[in-house]
């Protein structure tokens, strides 16, 4: 049985027994919201994370390979290692062996947009920047009054410190107000050369789910969400301050969410 609060309006906070229920749960959260959006506009734009995220989206695929329509999803990274698409850091590589390669053939390939490639952190995010940009202003990607773009869902993990995508509490790039994309070549976990998107551009996602599973997330989930319930808070999460019409949705197990 999920526990559920409504700290602000358009936030929430589902906390469940096992990993396979948040799984499941959480498959069921992105499949409606594909439906509504199909519904809707015609496409559904999705950004992924990858690594602590592959278990979930195996679960989407094992329950809706068949009944979601791949053929309208627009799939885009809130953060990159900058390294090639094989390499085992990649979140390209990981989200393709977990999620993706149960649906070839079902996304169209140019509709996904990993990185292209290159030794240099800041001509990957040049070009990763316009590619989205382009989008936006084709009308595949929904744009904020303010000009950012509009993604339908976004999926993200945190880091032990409480850091969302490559937004680092000790980096600069987390104040960046002005991009959508932003790289650094100094990550304090390797490899070092990221590119991300910056805070204006996740805040700006009609609606994200936060995914955070085990003790080991205890600490950095009770803080976190304490800022979001207005409490003192020293982790980044703070800064995850969702325009109003956005949607905060944490997916918790029992364990990441015990010292609530």
């Amino acid at each position: 049985m999920a526990q559920s609060t409504q700290a602000k309006k358009n936030r929430s906070v589902l906390v469940f027994d096992t990993e396979e229920v948040v799984a499941t749960k959480l498959s069921s959260y992105i499949a409606d919201l594909s439906k509504q959006y199909i519904g809707q506009k015609g496409n559904f734009t999705v950004v992924l994370s990858g690594q602590a995220e592959a278990y979930a989206l195996r679960k989407l695929v094992d329950l809706y390979a068949d009944s979601v329509d791949w053929s309208k999803w627009w799939v885009f990274w809130v953060d990159e290692k900058v390294v090639p698409l094989d390499n085992q850091y990649s979140n390209y590589k990981v989200t393709y062996d977990d999620f993706l390669s149960g649906l070839v053939n079902k996304i169209p390939t140019n509709q996904i947009y990993p990185i292209n490639y290159t030794d240099s952190a800041a001509s990957v995010a040049g070009d990763y920047e316009q590619r989205v940009v382009n989008l936006a202003k084709k009308g595949i990607i929904a744009s904020t009054e303010s000009g950012f773009p509009k993604f339908d869902f976004m999926l993200l993990g945190m880091g032990p410190d409480g850091h969302f995508a490559s937004l680092f509490a000790d980096r600069p790039q987390r104040y960046n107000q002005a991009d959508w994309v932003t790289f650094l070549t100094d990550a304090p976990e390797p490899p070092p050369k990221r590119i991300t998107f910056t805070f204006p551009v996740i805040n700006s996602a009609a609606n994200i789910a936060v995914l955070a599973i085990g003790k080991s997330q205890a600490d950095t989930v009770a803080q976190s969400i304490g800022a979001v319930n207005g409490q003192q808070c020293v982790y980044p999460t703070a800064q995850l301050q969702l325009e109003a019409n956005g949607k905060l949705t944490w997916f918790l197990d029992k364990d990441a969410a015990s010292k609530l």
